[in-house]
């Protein structure tokens, strides 16, 4: 209240002139009353007379007020700094007259309208809001804060949107497959980070690629607000010993169309103000966005947050530091060192170098240089790319100049959006790396894959199926090629033996059992191989997929093995057998006739005439057993051949079961591992594929 009187007395010299003292005495009384009252009612002004964050202001011409009701342009305010109270007075006519003083007023006393400035002819912002600035024919000791409206006829340039490089759009483009193709392998809690960076992108590249946001950044007492105030060439941050002194972020834009760009950042328009220098200051920093950020080590909790979710979004930061919190483990363990990949898109200043005596401001520069090396930084020096290091004093301006410079530099080039993707990009893919690279070489080989198939052989006994085809082709063979008088032993012994149930009893659950333990050993087997050298979620994946295939296959083999293990007919016979078969009937044929011929002259019927009959019978009681034998002989070969052929077919049998049952699932995983794997390797940026 005393400084809205004070404004409109200097506006209107002539309205205490027919005051008398004792009526200036009450008035100054009750407006000492009136701010009591304020004050008790927690109404706390900042320096430019705003309400604290969250309250409405009371009078209707404040910046904020304005700000927040007028929707053209970006939603700035332009401020000037005042030698006193940066308080923006309001028009005469908004002072409210107190039920004391509206009776001693005179009822023809008018207040003399308010004068208007002239244009300012550095060129008007077309955004069509108020703005505050200094009044140029005031004399030096009365500077007084005007309020001005200043509405563009023309019509703002277009907003051109960021537009990336073909290499960054690559890389996002493989992100996005990655996160595609791992949803159903990873949860969203490792995805989260990747799903972020490719959000912000896409929200970033809708906005505007002509300005660069610049986040100010730093630790309580580091002097931020007072830099960001130095570099915007107006007190529009608050400053002071009060801690913390900065509530709220508060943008800064040096042209138009960052409106966009700074509703992303949740700044609302009555913290959003303009600077105030010279046209070749600002064209120096035109496309500049700067935003003073509260204290990242503030005790209020939401100001840590605040500070957090703003630099998740900004294309830059600087970071303020104080000689004596250069070194502060919160700052260099919770910011810098996770963020020193983007040290491109990165700003540190060491201020306040005015209260360093002599050479130390060089010993504590390079102290910083140091601690900022060990976190992994890389320093833009010798013309490297890296992270910019200067000293200064936002107090007497030593070193702003060259802060500007560097700034105008940096957003001249439009780059730093850019960068800051790729640097998240490349953060994000660090933080998958456990998850998609091991450095070995992962995958299911040959050789594993034929032990697979042998192991599973094994349990369905190819090779006892095979030798059994092979006893039975040489049972049909003897039984083929073998004496008649043999061949009737075998029959009766067959007979009895079958009658008996001799052959009847096997031993089949011992068997089952030992061909089921076999199977499983074989999957597990098979799965630790093929997950070896993978990451962890997709080694699980890779046993899972086993494991499932493992389900009913013994009961598969089993049916398999009963109907591909035992041979159908009889086996084929070679061309030689039929030979064989006349072979031993003629010697069957001999024997008959020599023993007719011995009995017939036993009996008398023929002349006695023994050497005949007997070398009759004699060669076929020795040619027999001879063809017999000539016929084991020959049969070994297509014997062998025959069990050779069942254990083959059993084998691939069993493998085929095997293969798509257990080797399929695995293998699909392992291809999808690699898919992958060669998108992740687009996102990092190389060029060959390992693993």
């Amino acid at each position: 209240m005393t400084a809205v009187t004070a404004v409109t007395d200097h506006d209107h010299p002539d309205a205490s002139a027919d005051n008398d003292p004792q009526e200036e005495q009450e008035q100054a009384e009750q407006e000492e009353q009136e701010l009591k009252k304020d004050e008790k009612q927690g109404e706390a002004k900042g320096p430019e007379g705003v309400k604290a964050e969250g309250e409405a202001p009371k009078q209707a011409s404040s910046p904020d007020a304005d700000a927040d009701g007028d929707g053209d342009g970006d939603g700035h305010a332009r401020v000037a700094a005042d030698s006193g109270s940066a308080t923006p007075p309001p028009a005469p006519s908004a002072r409210k007259s107190t039920p004391e003083e509206a009776p001693k007023e005179a009822p023809d006393q008018t207040p003399p309208p308010a004068p208007h400035p002239e244009p300012d002819p550095s060129g008007a912002w077309d955004d069509g809001l108020i703005a505050r600035r200094v009044s140029e024919t005031d004399p030096p000791p009365t500077r007084e804060t005007v309020i001005e409206t200043r509405i563009s006829s023309s019509t703002p340039p277009p907003v051109m949107p960021l537009a990336y490089d073909g290499p960054l759009r690559s890389r996002l483009d493989a992100l996005r497959e990655l996160v595609g193709l791992s949803r159903t392998r990873l949860d969203s809690r490792t995805l989260a980070e990747a799903g972020r960076v490719l959000d912000e992108a896409a929200a970033r590249r809708r906005l505007s690629g002509q300005h660069t946001v610049v986040a100010i950044a730093g630790a309580t007492g580091s002097g931020k607000s007072q830099l960001f105030n130095a570099l915007a060439g107006v007190a529009i941050s608050e400053t002071g010993v009060r801690r913390p002194t900065t509530a709220a972020p508060i943008a800064c834009s040096w042209s138009d169309g960052a409106a966009t760009l700074i509703d992303r950042l949740g700044i609302p328009g009555r913290l959003r103000r303009r600077p105030l220098q010279s046209p070749e200051a600002e064209a120096q920093l035109r496309g500049l966005v700067l935003v003073d950020l509260p204290d990242h080590d503030s005790a209020a909790v939401q100001h840590r947050e605040q500070v957090d979710r703003v630099l998740a979004l900004v294309d830059a930061v600087i970071w303020v530091v104080d000689p004596e919190k250069y070194a502060d483990a919160v700052l260099h363990e919770r910011y810098l060192r996770p963020m020193a990949g983007h040290a491109e898109v990165m700003f540190v200043v060491l201020n306040q170098v005015d209260r360093l005596p002599g050479e130390a401001a060089h010993q504590v520069l390079d102290d910083l240089r140091r601690l900022l090396d060990e976190d992994g930084i890389a320093l833009g020096e010798y013309g490297e790319p890296g992270a910019t290091v200067l000293a200064l004093s936002a107090l007497t301006g030593d070193g702003v100049g060259e802060l500007r410079e560097a700034l105008g530099q940096f957003v001249g080039e439009r780059g730093a959006a850019a960068r800051r993707i790729s640097a998240d990009l490349d953060a994000a893919a660090w933080q998958l790396r456990p998850v998609y690279a091991t450095g070995r070489r992962a995958g299911l080989s040959e050789r594993a894959r034929d032990e697979f198939s042998d192991r599973l052989a094994d349990a369905v006994g190819a090779t006892a199926a095979g030798q059994a085809a092979e006893r039975v082709w040489l049972r049909n063979a003897n039984r083929a090629c073998g004496t008649p008088w043999l061949r009737l032993l075998r029959w009766c012994q067959d007979r009895r033996e079958t009658s008996t149930g001799r052959f009847g009893v096997r031993e089949q659950p011992d068997d089952e059992a030992t061909a089921r333990q076999r199977v499983e050993q074989a999957v597990r087997t098979v799965a630790e191989r093929a997950s070896a050298g993978l990451p962890a979620p997709w080694a699980l994946a890779v046993r899972e997929a086993a494991v499932r295939g493992a389900q009913g296959l013994p009961e598969a083999l089993d049916e398999l093995a009963a109907r591909a293990g035992t041979p159908t007919g009889r086996p084929p016979r070679p061309g030689w057998w039929p030979v064989a078969v006349l072979a031993q009937a003629s010697m069957t044929l001999l024997q008959v006739v020599g023993g007719l011929w011995l009995v017939a002259q036993i009996v008398g019927v023929m002349a006695p005439n023994l050497g005949v009959p007997v070398l009759l019978m004699s060669v076929g009681i020795v040619g027999g057993p001879g063809v017999e034998w000539s016929c084991k002989l020959a049969a070994r070969g297509p014997a062998r051949r025959y069990g050779q052929e069942a254990e083959r077919r059993l084998r691939q049998a069993a493998a085929g079961c095997g293969r798509a049952r257990v080797l399929d699932p695995v293998a699909a995983e392992l291809l999808r591992y690699r898919e992958v794997r060669e998108q992740y390797v687009r996102v990092t940026g190389a060029r060959a594929v390992v693993g």
